[in-house]
């Protein structure tokens, strides 16, 4: 069973910010800025916690590999078809 964690108060307790960032864990963001702020308190806990993530799987193919795939035909390909137009 997954407990829920209240990082922010984690933070908070540590005592491990300044003023303005004891106010944003505290009230929250009200802009962009403030957002990415907060994401980089939430990336400090968890290097202070010791969280580690699992790596993202490597998704990027090169523009080879997308021409064999097309030569195999493991695209569908749109057609004339495929679209219905109205009768105007």
């Amino acid at each position: 069973m997954t407990e829920k964690i209240d990082w922010r108060q984690e933070l908070l307790d540590s005592a491990q910010f300044n003023e303005k960032e004891e106010k944003l864990l505290k009230h929250g963001a009200t802009s962009l800025a403030q957002s990415w702020h907060l994401g980089a308190l939430y990336t400090r806990w968890k290097k202070l916690k010791g969280i580690k993530e699992k790596p993202l799987p490597n998704l990027q193919s090169s523009f080879i590999d997308w021409e064999r795939r097309l030569r195999r035909g493991d695209f569908y390909l749109l057609t004339e078809e495929d679209f219905a137009y109205p009768d105007w």
